[in-house]
């Protein structure tokens, strides 16, 4: 058999085609539902990237007027953690944070008490405040809305703000035993205010006017 006639062979039972995805790579990692938290806590990027029950959840990257509201609250959150004296740190995503083991997030912003942090360099065990801004199709609207509401709450994170630029609404959820109550669901004109955080509250024409950027 000539090696012209075996190359061709080969190359039906490996076929290589241009423009699709290098398939192979993938089988040097993990299969979904297999990743341990070791294994996720040695990836290296820039993308966001969750793992839940083993999986990998690759997150869709945020446009401009998402970013500009989680400045927003960023901003103002950490301004008041400030005045108040209430510590701990305040922070924005990408931050990973330790649910349970094997389960860990990336909320946009972030309040956790100096006790939870373990290791400088290693997630924080959960949390104390959390809000996500919800973007993105439906799938990304159940994981803020329902999937991260159940998760947070089994985490024991005493706060999930929920706030969502297409409903117009920013909805908090206080824990009360091993569930979240609608601490409040507030719309423009009105003042979303924390539970946790007395004195912490934003306007939330503020927040949604925060998000229209030029050209948005």
């Amino acid at each position: 058999m000539s090696a012209a006639l075996e190359f061709d062979l080969d190359s039906a039972r490996h076929p290589i085609k241009k423009g699709e995805p290098a398939w192979d790579i993938a089988l040097l990692f993990p299969s979904q539902g297999e990743w341990s938290e070791a294994e996720y806590l040695a990836i290296h990027t820039n993308r966001l990237i969750e793992l839940a029950n083993g999986c990998l959840e690759v997150l869709p990257m945020p446009a401009l007027p998402h970013q500009l509201i989680v400045a927003f609250l960023y901003a103002a959150l950490r301004a008041h953690v400030h005045d108040v004296q209430a510590g701990g740190y305040v922070v924005f995503a990408p931050l990973r944070v330790r649910l349970w083991p094997g389960q860990i997030r990336e909320p946009d912003v972030v309040w956790t008490k100096a006790a939870r942090v373990r290791e400088r360099n290693e997630p924080p065990d959960g949390a104390d405040l959390v809000m996500e801004v919800v973007s993105g199709g439906s799938e990304d609207r159940r994981r803020d809305l329902e999937i991260k509401r159940h998760e947070y709450a089994r985490a024991g994170i005493p706060e999930y703000w929920i706030v969502d630029p297409h409903e117009q609404r920013i909805t908090v959820l206080a824990l009360d035993g091993d569930q979240y109550r609608v601490h409040g669901e507030f719309g423009p004109g009105a003042r979303a205010t924390s539970a946790l955080l007395p004195g912490f509250a934003v306007e939330v024409s503020a927040v949604l006017a925060a998000g229209e950027a030029p050209g948005t």
